[in-house]
Order: C-alpha cells, then structure tokens, then sequence
C-alpha cells in the first residue's frame, strides 16, 4: 500500500544526506588521520602530563662558596671533612665536534684537572661519517697535552635506517670509554667526572670534589641549562652529569644513577656552536635525529632565526610533566642579558667567543 512505503523523493532526499554525511565522515577521518600523523610528536608532548609520571626528586646538596675562604671552612659548611692532600680528578667525555665548548671546558677546569679523558670516533652515532676534530686540531689544545689521554673509536658501515640505531652505537663509544678509562691510570678512590663536552663543572665544584672528605661516592651535578649561547637560559633542569668516587665497578653511564644532586655545580650550553653547519651537523648526527621531520628545518636562514629569536630548533614542545611547567616554557626562550657568573676563561676571551655571549647570535655561514 502506499502507506507503507516512502515516497521516491523523500527516499532520494534520504539518500543524499546520508551519502554527504558519509563524504563528510570519510573527510574528517582522513584530515584527522594526517593530522595525528603529522603532528604526532607534537600532541604527544602537549599531553604528557597526562600520560607520563615525573621521575622522583633529587636531593638537592647545598652548595657554599664564596671567594677568600679556606678549603677547610668550606668542607665544614657541607658536613664533610677535609683531606690533608687532594684527591686526582678525571673528567670523560665523548667527543663529537663541540671545539669550541671543549676549549672552554679544559681551559676552565685544566687548574683542578689531572687527566682529560677523550674519546672520539670517525663516525655519528646515526652512522654519518665525519672528520676527527679532536686529533685534527691537537694544537688547539697543546697547552694541556701532558693531561690528555686520547683514543679513535673506528666505526664501521652503519645503516642509518636500521632500527638499532643510533643508541645502541652510543652504548658501544661507552663501552670504549670505560676501556680507555682503564688505560688512563684511573685508580680507586679518585674522582671521575662523567659527562658530555658542554656539561662544564664549575672550579668550586672541582675543588670540593679534590679535597673534601665524606663526600657521596656518586653525585650528579646540577647544571645550569643555556640553549644556543649563554644569552638564553633555560633553566637548572641539567642533571646527567655526575661525579664518582671511582671503584673497579665504576662504568661511563649518562643516566640517573643516585637521588642526591649538588646544586649549582657549573654550566650546561646546548647547540653551542660559532658556525651554522655545526648545528644542522648535529641535529643530523646527535641521538634524537628522528625530529628534524622536514628538510626545511636544516635551511641555514631558518636556523639563524630559530638561534636569535630563542626559538626550537625542531619545533618541539617543552617536555614537561605537567601542564604548568609546559605552558611556562612555551614560546622563545628570554633573553638574558647578563654575563656573570660564566666560565671565567670565556670572560677573559671574550672577543674570541663573542657569539657565546649577550648580543652574539650571528653566526657564520
């Protein structure tokens, strides 16, 4: 009967809304799709508070100091003792091609120092291959010859898309670390640093280390986190450098290791470089290589903005744990225009390192 069927327009009307809805369910899917995909790193970061849980809380150790006191009165204000003849200090690094940074580091710390510890090999731990800055430019740092200890790791071909790259290479220039700290004279009960080239312990936080008595056998070091030059601090999040009392189980690690942290140890400079290839080098060669997601992130003019301006090299979010930290640190980095309290070496050579400081941040092509 008529009555029990549609009418043919009205079923065709029907028909037509449900095909739009579905053209317009299949075209919100599909941005939505490219959008996670695209973006994914991005929302991932911006709810990480929500999926993600903090690391517990170090335990800050005070740090005292103040010109013209004795080491004595110094040891005393931490609750240790004092030592009636220093301790020798070794400081590890592995090296890529932060010349500049490590200059700064041995001049700064060559006082306090008595084995510099090298390693470099002739490849990125992404498999780029790349020069021996280190050995090529020895006369750079003849002045502390008599304390470096130096070896080339030799890396093989490597396949940039393998997914055992790159952290677990990283592993393997550590485990040659430990074996080229072996070889160094490294003995127990000496105090090993252990950290990158741009992670500079402060002179106060070497002579606590070489002559207090009772300090904690592993401390990391809180660092002062700056970003492209000292004119962008970030904050004093740097953590993973620390400080061992060395013992035959002591290996290179560059992760949490105890819960205690000396506050205020030195200086921490991140993608501190003098030349433009230098940063697009590194974000090509360093471990988190997977977030330069367009070639235009390498563009020189690009990167010279990003370094002015205080901006994200990659375009990231903070990595934050929550939603008030996240929303802190979001946008350029401010500038600061103080140079007090840096590395003193910096200082005095000023002229030399001028893209390091308040006002510098042209660099050359």
């Amino acid at each position: 009967m008529a009555g029990n069927s549609l009418n043919p327009p009205v079923a065709r009307r029907k028909g037509i809304i449900a095909f739009k809805f579905l053209i317009t369910f299949v075209l919100v899917l599909s941005v939505s799709v490219i959008a996670v995909t695209q973006y994914f790193q991005s929302i991932s970061y911006l709810l990480r508070p929500l999926w993600d849980t903090p690391p517990r809380p170090f335990i800050r150790i005070p740090h005292y100091y103040a010109p013209n006191i004795s080491m004595q009165q110094l040891c005393q204000l931490h609750g240790w003792g004092t030592l009636s003849s220093p301790r020798r200090v070794f400081d590890a690094v592995l090296f890529s091609n932060e010349l500049d940074i490590l200059e700064i580091r041995y001049r700064e710390l060559f006082p306090y120092v008595d084995r510099f510890v090298v390693l470099e090999s002739n490849a990125t731990f992404t498999g780029i291959p790349k020069a021996l800055s280190f050995f090529e430019n020895l006369n750079r740092f003849a002045f502390a010859s008599s304390k470096i200890v130096y070896d080339m790791l030799a890396i093989g071909d490597l396949d940039p898309d393998s997914r055992r790259m790159p952290f677990l290479v990283e592993a393997g220039h550590r485990r040659a670390l430990n074996a080229l700290l072996k070889r160094s004279g490294i003995a127990v009960g000496d105090v090993l640093i252990m950290a990158d080239a741009d992670e500079i312990p402060n002179p106060e936080t070497l002579q606590l280390l070489k002559w207090c008595d009772g300090i904690p056998p592993i401390m990391h070091l809180e660092l002062k986190n700056y970003m492209y030059s000292f004119e962008f601090p970030v904050d004093h999040d740097s953590w993973r450098a620390t400080a061992h009392l060395f013992t035959e189980r002591t290996k290179y690690r560059h992760s949490r290791q105890t819960n205690l942290m000396l506050a205020d140890a030195g200086w921490h400079c991140s993608f501190c470089f003098r030349e433009i290839k230098e940063f697009a080098f590194k974000m090509k060669a360093y471990s988190h290589a997977d977030r330069v997601r367009q070639e235009s992130f390498l563009n020189p003019d690009r990167i010279q903005r990003v370094i002015c301006n205080g901006e994200n090299l990659f375009d990231m979010l903070p990595e934050e744990y929550t939603f008030r930290d996240l929303f802190k640190k979001m946008g350029p980095i401010p500038k600061s225009a103080s140079a007090v309290h840096l590395p003193s070496y910096l200082i005095k050579n000023a002229d030399n390192f001028r893209f390091l400081l308040p006002g510098g941040c042209l660099r050359s092509r």
